[in-house]
């Protein structure tokens, strides 16, 4: 399910910029600022040191787990 997955790139405040979380259902290779991050931020000189400042993670969860464990709770 691409719901349960996704890359979730963390990015504190650069120059006059400030941070953001960004999140977006890519593959574990492309989990990284360059396709996570749309639109850019900053102008292309900067993209290179604004991406080194983020921090990328690639998540998975079970929906279907998640889904159950609730059922049995409420029950």
């Amino acid at each position: 399910n691409s719901e349960d997955v996704r890359c979730k790139c963390i990015c504190p405040p650069y120059k006059d910029h400030s941070g953001n979380i960004y999140n977006k259902n890519v593959s574990q290779k492309d989990c990284d600022c360059l396709h996570v991050v749309e639109p850019m931020p900053v102008p292309g000189p900067d993209v290179e040191a604004y991406c080194l400042r983020c921090e990328c993670k690639y998540e998975e969860r079970s929906s279907v787990t998640i889904k159950v464990n609730n059922v049995i709770l409420l029950a």
